[in-house]
């Protein structure tokens, strides 16, 4: 970690931005000769960080050594951000005093100063004379701390190296996510579960005494949450049970929040009262036959265990309490030791498997014999632990070489010993095989709570807020950047769980818990998660080098931090997972933070945020999502020039943004979607660095806000993602939408036009053809959606031009009478069209085939589609089918089609008879077709 920072410093140290430091300093006090020195002392001491990072796991003076050495770093990294910062607000001040309309050129100033012979940087009086003395003096002070910890390195005699990191390894040229899905060792232990779960009970009386527990024991990393999984999520195990529920509960062991986790939000009651929950509780349960599983739980309180399951006493004959643990004293707590699977090592041939299936995956099997020569040396040293074959594995697949296998299995990390060491020493392997950047990304991921769902988007964003993804190296975006060190984690096995959009686009994650122990293991000293258990309750962190602080179920009110101050000043991250009791934020608590890059509120129930905020120079990441009572935003959050990502999704009560929203012009993604914002501030087209922009509605707020300045947002070409553009029906002059140049933005992957809910007369309205011909995306779009189109036309045909498209929906065109040729689109593979209530026939024109072609050749009508939905057409009468002499092949790819709200059609077509594998969902339509889907899936059921 400390490599990566340093790396980082003396890029930064190295810039023209130091030049005019030195320069302007020097005007006040001469520190020309520090700054160098300080340069010097970053190289030396980097040439010994390898060392010093492999031997901080085994000594912990080494690890305290780290510690100051980041400490300093990060000073400095704030003096830098200070600097930067003062002379960018200082320029957008001077080109809003040039005239309202110059626009900031932020290329010129991102990471440079001005000339000093301008005499700009923090002006020529006497505060600015002030400021760069009080710099001149911190770097000074700076440097002898520096000093003396590289003088401290020769004490522990570190080895040096030439090399500051491993390359990072190629990408494979097939998915990132491995296949792990395959059992390896654990098909008896599978069965064995299935059948405690849906069999009786073995012993007499024990249904009496309530549900069944059956534990599932095994140290870390030896896949007892994997084994729970499989047999939750068995078909036949969803079946017999009424009510399944599934909680994560890692410690403490917290009886309210496991009880109101099992009620669920519908039937959570407003108290806390321990004795009201378990109420709840008992009601839920009652006559129902349920499975719950407590996932990883470690207390051994039989007090906090014996109200829980007295309030599941009620349940029905055949409930099961699935419980996985690391010990055995957690099960004999619970009494619940004739029913206990306990999970041992795997044997050899099948560690061996697992551990191959991962090493090998697209490449040939090792004829030669030398890597499985090694591979088997190196599959003994797992000792039969499943993660950390499939940790080892995924670390192999990127050695190419028996040498880089040979240095694997003589690495010195096998010698260590620290807790759950024989997890933890191929962890610290494939740890140490990333890159420098990348493991700063990895470790900034212990500051999310185990078991929780990471969204990969706000990972990212969270990686860019700390400057990780900086890297000079890389010539990519830092999204892109950051897409990249996500993949290359994955890759290496330390995410799993994934969940996947509507789309196919990974979403969510998780760490297996295990490796969330190893990484909080690796920044003990860094990252603090705090869970007080009484609101009044203050914790001491454990010094000032916390940087990164998460806090649980904070007291409810305004947000109070249960520490001391003055222990807080240095943090860079905050995170409230607080479900909804923070009102607002203190303004002196906020003037505390004065190096904090990220603050997540979101869903923390806030419902102000202070003016101070707009203090917080260094903050890049704001997220205040999911706060429905929150309605506005002070107008001195526009002074954080600094800020990159702004989330504001699901803020209901949300009306407006502040006016000068244009003065944020390092924001690169702004989430307003669900909000209760109905327009934009003017000014929004100097946020050239924009990058991700998911609601835009035209004409609403009461500011007008044009369509044209689409076309300035994010330099025209960076947009990416989803874009909703709202209020079509208000654009006023038609050659404002060709100037939003959505043609351009060939970066975006999701476009939805809405022309509802025009605030503009009928007869002052702008044709939505015309409107909508010059909307033409870029031929790159796969997602499209247009929305309440009033034209009578057939949309435009630049539609078929979306030759890239996937997904496409048209919703809600009331006067359109036909369909666009859309068979023709190669790659569609879901098209939805609903609310067409003009459309009488849909014909063969749909298909892209004309009534005239009569060529003996063999050609295909949506090629890839694979779900079709024809929703609220109460219009449509026919469907044309097309005769047994067409040549044309119809949607061979066709799985789902639904039909809702269709009255008046009595058949499906010809090219949907016979098809075994379409599943057809028909409702509210005529009976004669109803009927005919009938007839159809039972001749599908006898062939």
């Amino acid at each position: 970690m400390a490599d990566a920072l340093i790396s980082f410093l003396i890029e930064q140290l190295a810039s023209t931005a130091l030049e005019q430091i030195k320069e302007n300093v020097r005007l006040v006090l001469d520190v020309e000769n520090e700054v160098d020195q300080f340069i010097e002392s970053l190289k030396t001491i980097q040439a010994v960080l390898k060392d010093a990072e492999k031997r901080r796991v085994k000594e912990a003076v080494v690890q305290d050594w780290l510690d100051k050495l980041k400490g300093v770093s990060y000073d400095m990294d704030n003096v830098l951000d200070v600097w930067n910062t003062r002379a960018l607000k200082q320029h957008i001040e001077k080109q809003e005093n040039e005239g309202e309309g110059a626009l900031v050129n932020k290329k010129k100033v991102r990471f440079s100063i001005p000339s000093s012979s301008n005499c700009f940087c923090f002006g020529q009086g006497s505060h600015g004379i002030v400021v760069r003395h009080d710099i001149a003096q911190t770097i000074k002070q700076l440097n002898i701390r520096l000093t003396s910890i590289a003088e401290d390195r020769q004490r522990y005699q570190f080895q040096s190296t030439t090399t500051s990191g491993i390359e990072q390894p190629q990408r494979p040229k097939t998915s990132s996510l491995v296949d792990v899905s395959k059992i390896f060792g654990r098909e008896h232990e599978k069965h064995t579960l299935i059948t405690m779960l849906l069999g009786p009970s073995t012993s007499t009386g024990e249904e009496e005494r309530g549900p069944l527990v059956i534990p599932v024991v095994g140290m870390g990393g030896m896949g007892k949450t994997t084994l729970a999984q499989l047999a939750y999520n068995a078909e036949n195990v969803k079946d017999h049970f009424e009510k399944s529920i599934w909680i994560c509960v890692s410690d403490p062991f917290d009886e309210i929040q496991i009880a109101k986790a099992i009620i669920g939000d519908d039937g959570t009651p407003i108290s806390n009262e321990m004795d009201a929950l378990m109420r709840s509780v008992s009601k839920f349960v009652e006559g129902k036959r349920f499975l719950l599983v407590l996932d990883d739980v470690w207390t051994e309180d039989d007090t906090k265990w014996e109200q829980l399951k007295l309030a599941l006493m009620s349940s029905a004959k055949g409930s099961r309490i699935l419980v996985t643990t690391r010990k055995e004293t957690v099960v004999r707590m619970m009494g619940a030791t004739t029913h206990m699977i306990h999970l041992e090592k795997l044997s050899e041939k099948n560690c061996s498997s697992l551990f191959y299936h991962i090493a090998f995956l697209d490449r040939e099997k090792d004829k030669s014999g030398l890597f499985e020569a090694i591979g088997d040396e190196i599959v003994r040293k797992c000792d039969g632990l499943p993660l950390a074959a499939k940790t080892l594995g995924s670390l192999m697949r990127f050695k190419n070489t028996p040498k880089e296998w040979r240095d694997v299995l003589d690495s010195e990390m096998w010698e260590i010993e620290v807790v759950e060491e024989k997890v933890f020493r191929p962890l610290l392997l494939s740890y140490f095989d990333l890159t420098s950047e990348i493991k700063l990304c990895l470790l900034y991921c212990v500051s999310f709570p185990k078991d929780y769902e990471i969204n990969k988007d706000n990972l990212i964003e969270l990686w860019m807020s700390q400057n990780y993804l900086n890297s000079k190296k890389n010539k990519l975006d830092k999204r892109s950047i950051g897409q990249e060190y996500f993949d290359n984690l994955v890759m290496r096995s330390f995410f799993q769980d994934f969940q996947m959009d509507d789309y196919g686009n990974l979403r969510n994650c998780k760490m297996h818990d295990i490796v969330h122990d190893f990484v909080q293991f690796l920044t003990k000293n860094e990252c603090f998660i705090v869970e007080p258990k009484g609101s009044n309750q203050a914790i001491v962190l454990s010094s000032d080098s916390v940087h990164h602080l998460t806090l649980m179920l904070a007291a409810e009110g305004p947000l109070s931090l249960p520490t001391p101050f003055h222990t807080c000043k240095k943090l860079r991250s905050l995170t409230i997972f607080n479900k909804g009791k923070v009102t607002t934020i203190n303004g002196d608590l906020i003037l505390q933070l004065k190096c904090l890059r990220a603050l997540n509120l979101s869903r923390s129930g806030v419902e102000e945020v202070p003016k101070e905020i707009g203090e917080i120079l260094h903050l890049r990441y704001i997220d205040l999502s999911w706060n429905k009572y929150l309605k506005e935003l002070p107008g001195a959050m526009c002074n954080l020039c600094n800020l990159e990502t702004l989330h504001l999704e699901s803020c209901y009560s949300l009306e407006k943004l502040p006016k000068a929203m244009g003065k944020l012009i390092n924001l690169k993604h702004l989430y307003i979607q669900y909000s209760g914002i109905s327009g934009l501030p003017k000014g929004l087209g100097r946020l050239t660095d924009l990058q991700i922009l998911d609601r835009f509605v035209c004409g609403g707020g009461g500011d007008d806000n044009e369509i044209l300045e689409l076309g300035d947002m994010g330099s025209i070409k960076q947009l990416q993602g989803t874009l909703f553009i709202g209020g079509l029906g208000n654009v006023k002059d038609v050659h404002e939408a060709q100037k939003a140049q959505l043609d351009n933005k060939k970066h975006l992957l999701e476009l939805i036009l809405d022309f509802g809910e025009s605030e503009s007369e009928e007869q002052q309205r702008i044709s939505d053809v015309e409107v909508l011909n010059e909307l033409r995306p870029h031929q790159h779009l796969k997602i499209l959606r247009v929305n309440w189109y009033q034209g009578s036309s057939v949309p435009p045909n630049w539609i078929m031009s979306l030759q890239h498209l996937t997904h496409l929906t048209l919703w809600g065109f009331q006067y359109c009478e036909s369909l666009p040729p859309l068979g023709k689109l190669l790659y569609l593979e879901v098209l939805c069209i609903a609310f067409m209530r003009s459309v009488e026939k849909v014909g063969i024109e749909l298909l892209g085939i004309e009534e005239t072609q009569t060529s003996p050749f063999t050609a295909t009508a949506f090629p890839k589609l694979k779900q079709l939905q024809l929703e609220w057409m109460e219009g449509w009468e026919e469907w044309e089918g097309v005769g047994d002499d067409c040549l044309v092949t119809i949607m061979p790819c066709l799985s789902s089609l639904e039909i809702f709200m269709a009255h008046k059609l009595k058949q499906l077509p010809d090219f949907l008879h016979n098809r075994q594998l379409l599943h057809l969902m028909v409702g509210e339509v005529h009976p004669s077709l109803l009927e005919q889907v009938h007839q159809l899936e039972e001749h599908a059921h006898s062939i």
